[in-house]
């Protein structure tokens, strides 16, 4: 099928080259038209002339990801596995930009460390522009160095995971690879020829100066050192007592605050202390007051809870034949009042025994109605009668 490895190639990393692509970005660019349509086919050479037409390069873009030419063109590098000589020529080609980033990213892929290193550490001198497409489908600006800086230094690439790579001072520790060497070290060699060349000149220079300087005689040096040493001296002197003045003029001017500070405060404690005074007087009438209402409900409910039991004592005292309406009216609100000091009843007592009284005195003064001869003398029809016999003159009925 269209889709398998030349079987004449050999592993990478000890898998499929096909599998360092991941399965899901894999699907995507079988699925591209661009696959079906131009990478069917292709050889080492003939993928050449597709890489020539590349105008950016870049991963997967939009909704569904679909896959850019470059990475269908990895993918077909991957498929076929070139020989190493012709990735070599596509990264040393010059005229092509993206044929030579082609090149340098299926050599990351697959390549070893050392060959890594060797091949694309060189296009850190490449400068030209290159057109990257994001993961929404618009272009960014990108440089050829920036590009290999990032397969040299990151781990993911055009939505690629990258085969790790060692270091490169764990190379050079182990003498597996050389120093790396710059570009400006050839600019740098140049410029120390140059100063070598002007040297000769300047030592001369220097030669007339020490001359000059021998040709003086020893005293006049000795008064010129004489001189220096004076003038050092007396500096040092200035600058003693400018520091000297400075310290002390800070110390008055921090004295005059401190003192200002403190007259300003105690003003104004002398203004609002009137104030503050009669402040503390309110707050202590206010919690004296506080006081005496607490004390006062505290006295009014020892009061009443005497109150109550002792009328609870009373009732469980009264005997079991006493009207309820009696025991009712005796837990009154009119009738909760203490028992005098005396001993005797309070008025709610009083007048509850004299209600009695009253009712025992009717019941006695109630006459039982008078029976004679048969005839219920208290019935209202003979009652009647006797009236009207009153009336007529004649005697009532007996």
């Amino acid at each position: 099928m269209a889709n398998r490895t030349d079987p004449a190639a050999r592993s990478v990393h000890g898998t499929n080259p096909q599998n360092l692509v991941e399965k899901i970005l894999r699907s995507k660019i079988y699925q591209n038209t661009y696959w079906k349509e131009q990478c069917f086919g292709l050889t080492a050479e003939t993928l050449v002339d597709k890489a020539m037409e590349l105008d950016h390069f870049g991963g997967t873009f939009g909704g569904n990801r679909k896959s850019t030419p470059f990475m269908c063109l990895t993918l077909k590098m991957l498929q076929i596995q070139p020989e190493k000589e012709i990735v070599v020529e596509f990264i040393k080609n010059e005229d092509y930009k993206y044929v030579r980033i082609l090149g340098a990213f299926y050599l990351r892929l697959v390549g070893k460390a050392t060959d890594v290193y060797q091949y694309l550490e060189p296009l850190y001198n490449d400068y030209r522009k290159l057109r990257r497409m994001n993961s929404d489908g618009g272009f960014c600006l990108c440089h050829v160095d920036e590009f290999i800086d990032e397969l040299l230094i990151s781990d993911y690439s055009c939505d690629i995971a990258l085969p790790r790579v060692p270091k490169r001072y764990t190379l050079e520790a182990s003498a597996v690879l050389e120093p790396r060497r710059s570009a400006l070290e050839d600019d740098f060699e140049d410029e120390e020829e140059k100063e070598d060349e002007e040297d000769p000149v300047e030592a001369l220079e220097i030669l007339e100066l020490e001359k000059e300087r021998r040709r003086s005689p020893q005293r006049e040096r000795d008064r010129d050192r004489d001189r220096r040493d004076g003038y050092r001296d007396r500096d040092r002197g200035r600058d003693r007592d400018r520091d000297r003045d400075r310290d002390r003029d800070r110390d008055r001017d921090r004295e005059r605050d401190r003192l200002r500070e403190r007259d300003r405060d105690r003003d104004y404690y002398r203004e609002r202390g009137d104030y503050y005074r009669e402040k503390d007087r309110e707050r202590d009438r206010d919690y004296h007051r506080r006081d005496r209402d607490r004390e006062r409900d505290r006295h009014r409910d020892r009061h009443r809870s005497r109150s109550r039991s002792r009328e609870r004592e009373r009732d469980r005292s009264m005997s079991p034949g006493t009207d309820r309406k009696r025991r009712h009216r005796s837990t009154s609100p009119s009738s909760r009042r203490r028992r005098t000091d005396d001993g005797g009843l309070e008025e709610g007592e009083h007048r509850i025994d004299r209600d009695e009284e009253e009712k025992k005195k009717k019941k006695k003064s109630k006459k039982e109605p008078v029976v004679a001869g048969g005839i219920d003398l208290g019935d209202p029809e003979i009652i009647a009668a006797n009236k009207l016999r009153a009336e007529l003159g004649l005697m009532p009925l007996r």
